[in-house]
């Protein structure tokens, strides 16, 4: 690409963590910065204000990365805003692909959750059932305002149309390191495609027993991971651990597995999966020695879904 690739990023709603992916590629961002020019970085890092990017003019900027899911009127607007000035949009993250854990509200609705959060903590002290409002005036002259709370959890994608996709909780900075270098070079999938090793956990884990040879036995019993320590070197889920790396991206490099920690699916959905959710309790099921052992899975929706409840089919009906 001729000239300085513009680039704009927003975290929506998220932790940040997406933001470090990208600082934690330390030296390898001072070689990239040369070639980029970060014109839009909100709110964790370049004093801007929405006013700016809303100045800008439409598709002046190459390419936007939209970190976080959306709940609130707020981040609906920017997400809008940065369509409009972004030649290329990125759903950056598996909260902005897929819902992510913020996504886990959906199982709630939103008068639940103020509930929760406003009245029932044994923390809260709240007499006068004082709940957030968009508009409040003070003192009769000075107007303060929240954005609108929604009642679900949305993706990018049910938003605003998406160019790509990038997986990870956050996404390995190794590998952001290399989805960046691909935009810059122009080798990018076909609009709508994750960009993705295209590899499961599974493929590049070294506990995997295809690797050595080996074949896969059934899974013969359900453990959670407080149940014990996992045996080095094994296949978590024949010890009965309940790993989602058959299904889930692995352009982490397994690291989860790697430090006896079951994978969770934050990567996202393998190429060609649509419902992360569905294929992981397919793929699982299909492991189990006895189906008696599905009453022994704790928390199903949080298992399975933990990562990818907005963008099931699912979507915003479980209650």
């Amino acid at each position: 690409m001729a000239g300085k690739l513009s680039l704009a990023y927003f975290l929506s709603g998220g932790c940040g963590g997406c933001d470090m992916a990208i600082v934690d590629l330390s030296e390898t961002l001072v070689d990239v910065l040369p070639q980029l020019e970060v014109v839009f970085w909100a709110p964790t890092v370049a004093d801007v204000k929405y006013k700016d990017l809303e100045a800008m003019p439409d598709k002046s900027i190459d390419v936007g990365l939209y970190s976080g899911m959306v709940r609130l009127g707020e981040q609906e607007h920017i997400a809008k805003v940065m369509r409009q000035k972004c030649k290329v949009l990125v759903a950056y993250g598996a909260c902005a692909a897929l819902g992510g854990i913020p996504g886990m509200g959906n199982m709630h609705t939103k008068e639940e959750i103020f509930r929760t959060a406003y009245f029932d903590t044994y923390s809260t002290d709240n007499p006068e059932g004082i709940t957030p409002q968009t508009r409040c005036v003070v003192d009769g002259k000075y107007e303060l305002t929240l954005p609108e709370f929604y009642g679900h959890v949305r993706t990018l994608q049910e938003v605003v149309p998406v160019d790509y996709f990038v997986g990870g909780c956050p996404p390995h900075h190794s590998f952001v390191g290399q989805a960046i270098l691909a935009i810059l070079q122009g080798k990018l999938p076909p609009p709508g495609s994750w960009i993705t090793s295209g590899k499961a956990v599974c493929d590049v884990c070294d506990r995997n027993p295809a690797a050595r040879g080996e074949e896969r036995q059934p899974i013969k019993e359900i453990r959670r991971t407080t149940d014990g320590v996992p045996e080095e070197g094994k296949c978590l889920l024949q010890q009965g651990y309940l790993c989602l790396g058959p299904v889930t991206q692995g352009d982490c490099g397994a690291l989860c597995p790697k430090v006896n920690i079951p994978c969770r699916g934050c990567g996202g959905p393998i190429p060609g999966v649509k419902d992360f959710g569905l294929r992981a309790v397919s793929a699982i099921a299909g492991l189990l020695a006895d189906e008696a052992l599905v009453d022994q899975i704790p928390s199903p929706v949080k298992l399975f879904y933990r990562y990818s409840l907005p963008a099931s089919l699912l979507g915003q009906k479980v209650k």
